[in-house]
């Protein structure tokens, strides 16, 4: 009887050590699981570099990374993050369309215990560990400056906004609008929501009801591609300035057709996110906020 009770207990000890052993593994799965990302398009170069830094250094770092395009769709973006929570990634990195749409995800990832890392535009509500983004008001008045240095005081000039609602496009009006009100004179400003196609229509209407227009600022490059076009089709000679540094306004910098592009690093923003998703998995404490310079790209 004896030796039948010290083999129950011996096999009652196996059994607990081999369940500790698998609780021990599914906890280190979870730790080294996939990271999430939802990006706003992929129809844009600026967003394939940021895509192209977050492949990038996953590889390097040894980490999964799935990921979704929202296709400029806030609808798309907040069901493709419904998604991703589902299939159990370990970080979320959004890059989002609307940083007040994208605030219901955010609080639905804070429920399940996912942390949230947000790049380029940041997110209204909800608990996000970490924001990675140019300063974007820095970066508006930088090109407002540039266009009252160039062009000169009062100068007339028109602006041509990105998405409504996106947060890169009130920082960087509200940058511009701090030196441009005090120094230019906004003669027309609308949303291009961040596209080339509809830059050049609404550049062209601001130049046909603006002749005298000296100047046009787009919060982005694609925008002040299409604003090239219009003028250009107009016979005008306009101080266009871009914001991004991407590769195609980069060219028209040194063709002379773009003045100037306010540079952003998204490559550099994609691998910082990995890097930041990569602490948070190691349960690191990371800065809420991290910066990534910007810089004015001429001739």
């Amino acid at each position: 009887m004896k030796k039948l009770l010290s083999f129950l207990a011996m096999a009652i000890l196996v059994i607990g050590l081999v369940a500790g052993c698998g609780k021990s593994a599914d906890s280190g799965d979870q730790k080294s699981g996939t990271i999430g990302f939802s990006v706003s398009t992929q129809n844009n170069p600026f967003f394939v570099s940021l895509k192209n830094g977050i492949e990038e250094q996953a590889k390097a770092l040894g980490l999964k990374v799935k990921i979704v395009d929202a296709q400029n769709d806030p609808a798309k973006q907040a069901n493709d993050i419904s998604d991703l929570l589902e299939s159990g990634v370990s970080v979320l990195i959004i890059n989002p369309v609307d940083s007040a749409a994208i605030s219901t995800s955010v609080e639905m990832a804070n429920g399940k215990n996912i942390p949230v890392i947000t790049v380029d535009r940041s997110a209204d509500k909800g608990t996000v560990v970490a924001h990675i983004a140019s300063d974007n008001v820095k970066g508006g008045e930088m090109a407002a400056q540039l266009i009252v240095d160039k062009v000169g005081n009062a100068a007339k000039v028109g602006e041509l906004e990105g998405i409504p609602g996106a947060s890169a496009t009130r920082e960087r009006g509200q940058g511009f609008h701090n030196v441009a009100d005090q120094a230019l004179t906004v003669v027309s400003k609308q949303s291009a929501d961040f596209d080339r196609t509809k830059g050049l229509n609404v550049a062209t209407n601001m130049l046909q009801a603006n002749p005298d227009m000296q100047a046009i600022f787009a919060h982005n490059d694609e925008m002040a591609l299409g604003a090239i076009q219009a003028a250009k089709s107009a016979g005008k000679d306009i101080f266009i300035v871009g914001f991004d540094g991407t590769a195609d306004a980069e060219k028209a910098v040194q063709d002379g057709t773009l003045a100037a592009t306010i540079a952003q690093q998204p490559e550099l923003m994609g691998k910082i996110a990995m890097d930041t998703a990569k602490k948070v998995i190691g349960g690191e404490t990371v800065e809420a906020n991290i910066p990534v310079d910007l810089k004015v790209v001429t001739k």
